[in-house]
């Protein structure tokens, strides 16, 4: 599993692939844990969450999980947004805290 930051949006016609019809294509950023971009490039993702730009998120990015979760034995998928992350601890100390990352935006 990957962390990573929604960034992003894509819009594309994805009606010929039947696994693809109807889900949100969202474009996501790799990071460690405190939040920092790593140095992997950008990838989208199909959302099985309902997740959204500015939120962190959780992603496989292999093609047999995200088949298995989306019930597409055949379908061309790779990378899926499978849930959010509300707090990241390491040894101890929370690098990462979802709750006070929205309370600091709304002040």
């Amino acid at each position: 599993m990957i962390l990573a930051d929604v960034i992003g949006t894509v819009v594309a016609q994805a009606e010929v692939v039947p696994a693809l019809r109807g889900r949100t294509l969202l474009l996501v950023r790799p990071v460690t844990p405190e939040g920092s971009a790593v140095q992997r490039k950008p990838r989208v993702a199909i959302d099985t969450i309902g997740a959204g730009v500015g939120d962190r998120v959780l992603v496989i990015d292999e093609g047999n999980s995200g088949r298995q979760i989306l019930g597409a034995r055949d379908a061309p998928v790779k990378t899926l947004i499978v849930g959010f992350v509300d707090e990241v601890e390491i040894g101890g100390r929370v690098v990462y805290d979802h709750r006070a990352q929205k309370e600091a935006e709304t002040i």
